[in-house]
């Protein structure tokens, strides 16, 4: 990738506020998450062309850099809906019926985890944990947590978000 590829795939916003990150660090390389979350802020996920972009601007390889980004549940590859709902699906929270919540979110929804709404409205995730046990179950829309949840309540709370 040359470097006017780079400064194609890459907005001018994008490199300046990737650039201020790697000011701050010992080395490129150790922005790369930071990068990545600039980028999916802008564009809502970080394409395999902007994951390659990422990598030149970051003197990183894609492979390497795709790691850190499949690696971390927040950081979306493929596009998602205008909301993320993240389901715990961890002990406390399956303990406390996580399982019957994510069937009714399905059913709810229309898709299975992992998918997005043909809307683009909702994209349902699991997640391991939201660090909430003591409201299981659990799950944040968006930067929202919300728990315990109840079947009953699906309604109520995925209507506050348009």
């Amino acid at each position: 990738m040359s470097e006017l590829d780079l400064i194609q795939t890459l907005s001018h916003e994008e490199i300046q506020a990737i650039e201020i990150e790697i000011a701050h660090l010992p080395d490129r390389a150790s922005a790369a998450i930071d990068a990545l979350l600039i980028v999916q802020e802008h564009r809502g996920w970080v394409s395999d062309e902007s994951l390659d972009a990422i990598a030149r601007l970051l003197e990183m390889s894609p492979a390497d850099l795709d790691s850190i980004a499949t690696f971390y549940n927040l950081i979306y590859r493929k596009p998602v809906g205008r909301h993320v709902i993240m389901v715990c699906d961890s002990v406390s929270c399956y303990v406390m019926g996580c399982d019957k919540l994510c069937r009714q979110m399905e059913d709810k929804l229309g898709v299975k985890m992992g998918q997005t709404t043909p809307d683009d409205r909702f994209t349902l995730l699991p997640i391991v944990c939201l660090g909430a046990c003591d409201r299981a179950p659990v799950m944040q829309i968006d930067e929202e947590l919300i728990g315990p949840v109840a079947g009953d309540q699906l309604d109520q709370v995925l209507g506050r978000f348009e």
